[in-house]
C-alpha cells in the first residue's frame, strides 16, 4: 500500500530549493517512506522523535546531510512532510517544531 504524500507549504519550498541531485535522492527517500512510513520498530523507515516532536518521525540522508521530518496520519493514509532540511540536527528540529506549532494553531 502506498500512502499519500502531503507537504506543509514550507516543506514544498524546502524541496524546491534543493539542487537536481539532492532532489533525486530526496525523491527516492520519499518513495521509500511512502511504501512503508511506519516507525523502524514496526518494520518501517522512520525513526521516532522525542520531546516536543513526539509523534513525528524522521529519516536522515546522511551523505547529503538532509533530514526529513514527517507525521503519519493513519486514519487518512497520509504522510505529512513537515520539513526537508539541509541543516544541522538542532536547527532542523527547532524549525520543524515551529512549523508544527504554526500549522496546529490553524487546524
Amino acid at each position: 500500500m502506498n500512502w499519500k504524500l502531503s507537504f506543509y507549504p514550507e516543506a514544498a519550498d524546502d524541496f524546491a530549493r534543493l539542487d537536481g541531485s539532492q532532489k533525486k535522492q530526496v525523491q527516492k527517500s520519499l518513495l521509500k517512506i511512502q511504501s512503508n512510513p511506519l516507525p523502524d520498530y514496526q518494520g518501517g523507515y522512520g525513526k521516532p522523535l522525542t520531546g516536543n516532536l513526539s509523534g513525528f518521525l524522521k529519516v536522515k540522508l546522511k551523505k547529503l546531510g538532509i533530514r526529513i521530518v514527517y507525521e503519519l496520519v493513519q486514519r487518512e493514509d497520509t504522510i505529512e512532510i513537515v520539513i526537508i532540511g539541509l541543516r544541522a540536527d538542532s536547527i532542523v528540529y527547532e524549525e520543524a517544531a515551529r512549523r508544527i506549532l504554526k500549522h496546529t494553531d490553524h487546524k
